[in-house]
C-alpha cells in the first residue's frame, strides 16, 4: 500500500519498558522498601562497574546530579565554569544553581562537541572548571579536555547525560572527569523515569557527595548532621527499573545502532543531508538520528504532516533568553565571555533529530527515509 494511504504516528521517543521492568517495581512494593535501599545499592554497583569508577551516588535527575557534582568540587559564587554552547539548558542551569557563572564555548563543526581550540577564549581568573558534554551519543575529545584542564588548573565535570554505553579511546565516558554525571530521563538509553548518577574517582570527593546528598549525614536514621546537606536521593522503585534496564543494555545498544545504520544507508546519497555519527576515537550509541540538513525547518514541518515527530538541535546557550546578559540578573556580562558562535548557530539552523529507540522498528525508519527522499526530490534547494 502506498505510504500516502497509510496513517502513521511516530513519536520522537517511546521509553523501552517491558514486563521485567514492571515486575522489578512490583517486587520493591511487595518488599515494602520503596526509598533508597537494596535495589539502589545494586544499581550503583552496576553503574560503577559499567563506567569503570570506584565511587558513585544516585541523584534525582541529571541536572541535580551536575549541581551535586559542582558542589562536591567546591564550585560556588564568584566561580566560572566553561560550558559548550550546544547542550541542554540544564548544563548551564546547574552552574547557576550553585551560584557560579557558566561561560559558553564554541563547538566544533563536525559532531558539535566542545571545541577545545576555542576554550581558552572563555578563561578568566575566576575559571574553576570545564564541563564537556558528550552530545548525541558520542564523546568529546577527553584527551584535549584533560590537557587543557591540567594546563589551567581546572576541575573537569563531565556531562554524560546522554552517554551510557559510549566509550572514548576504550574507556567509558564518565571515567575521565573529577566528577561525571548521567541522566536516566525517559529519552535516555536506559531510563528510570527521572534519575541521575554522579561518578568519581577520589574518595574525598565521594565523601562530600555522600554528605551533600543525604542532609549532611553519612547514614540514615541519625539526627546528628556533621555538615550542611540536602535531599538528592532516588527511590528503590526507580533503582529497580534501572537494574532491570541495565540487564538489557547490550540489546538496547544493538537495536539503536542497527536502526541508525538503516537511516545512514538510506540517506547516504542525498547531497543536502549529512548524518552525524561518531566523533574521532569514540563509539556511538545514537541518542537520535542526527542530521545536518538543508532547509531543516521545512523538512521538520513536512515530516510532521506525515505523523513523524522530530526535534531540532538544542538552542544555542548564547541565544537563550534566560542566559543573555541583557535579560538575566544572575548572569552578568563580562568582556570576552560572549563571542561569535558560528558553528553553534549553524548546527541549530540546520540540525534535525529523527526518532530512534529500540521499539521503533525498521519499517518505520524506512518510512521516514522514503519521506525525506521525497521531500528533497520534489523541492528545489535554495
Amino acid at each position: 500500500m502506498p505510504d500516502e494511504l497509510i496513517h502513521r504516528t511516530i513519536p520522537q521517543i517511546v521509553p523501552y519498558l517491558d514486563e521485567q521492568d514492571a515486575a522489578a517495581v512490583l517486587q520493591t512494593i511487595q518488599n515494602n522498601w520503596i526509598t533508597e535501599g537494596p535495589q539502589s545499592a545494586l544499581f550503583v554497583d552496576a553503574l560503577r562497574q559499567l563506567i569503570g569508577v570506584p565511587y558513585g551516588v544516585l541523584a534525582p535527575n541529571g541536572t541535580m546530579a551536575l549541581s551535586l557534582g559542582l558542589m562536591a568540587l567546591g564550585i560556588g559564587p564568584g566561580d566560572e565554569v566553561l560550558v559548550p554552547d550546544i547542550t541542554f539548558a540544564g548544563s548551564a542551569s546547574a552552574v547557576l544553581m550553585v551560584g557560579a557563572m557558566p561561560v559558553f564555548v564554541e563547538v566544533e563543526p563536525d559532531t558539535f562537541q566542545i571545541d577545545m581550540n576555542r576554550a581558552a577564549e572563555g578563561l578568566s581568573a575566576r575559571t574553576r572548571a570545564i564541563m564537556p558534554v558528550h552530545l548525541y551519543g558520542t564523546a568529546c575529545d577527553m584527551e584535549a579536555v584533560d590537557v587543557f584542564a591540567q594546563q589551567h588548573g581546572l576541575f573537569v565535570i563531565e556531562d554524560a547525560a546522554q552517554g551510557i554505553g559510549v566509550r572514548h579511546r576504550g574507556k567509558h565516558v564518565g571515567s575521565f572527569g573529577d566528577v561525571s554525571c548521567f541522566s536516566f530521563f525517559a529519552d535516555k538509553t536506559i531510563t528510570t523515569g527521572e534519575g541521575g548518577f554522579v561518578a568519581c574517582r577520589d574518595e574525598a570527593i565521594y565523601q562530600r557527595l555522600c554528605l551533600l546528598r543525604n542532609q549532611g549525614r553519612m547514614e540514615r536514621g541519625s539526627f546528628v548532621h556533621p555538615a550542611v546537606g540536602f535531599n538528592f536521593r532516588m527511590t528503590d522503585m526507580q533503582a529497580a527499573i534501572g537494574v532491570s534496564q541495565l540487564r538489557k543494555l547490550d540489546d538496547i545498544i544493538s537495536w539503536k545502532q542497527l536502526l541508525w545504520s538503516v537511516y545512514e544507508e538510506g540517506l547516504s546519497d542525498i547531497t543536502q543531508i549529512r548524518v552525524v555519527g561518531a566523533a574521532p576515537h569514540s563509539t556511538h550509541v545514537p541518542f537520535r538520528c542526527v542530521l545536518i540538513a538543508e532547509r531543516a525547518n521545512e523538512l521538520q514541518s513536512f515530516l510532521a504532516e506525515y505523523g513523524v515527530q522530530t526535534r531540532s538541535f538544542f538552542y544555542p546557550l548564547h541565544r537563550q533568553p534566560c542566559f543573555t546578559p541583557e535579560n538575566s540578573r544572575t548572569l552578568p556580562a563580562r568582556p570576552g565571555a560572549f563571542t561569535a558562535y558560528a558553528h553553534a548557530d549553524y548546527g541549530f539552523e540546520r540540525g534535525l533529530c529523527l526518532p530512534l529507540y529500540p521499539t521503533l522498528g525498521i519499517d518505520n525508519v524506512q518510512y521516514m527515509v522514503r519521506k525525506i527522499r521525497s521531500f528533497y526530490r520534489h523541492t528545489t534547494t535554495v
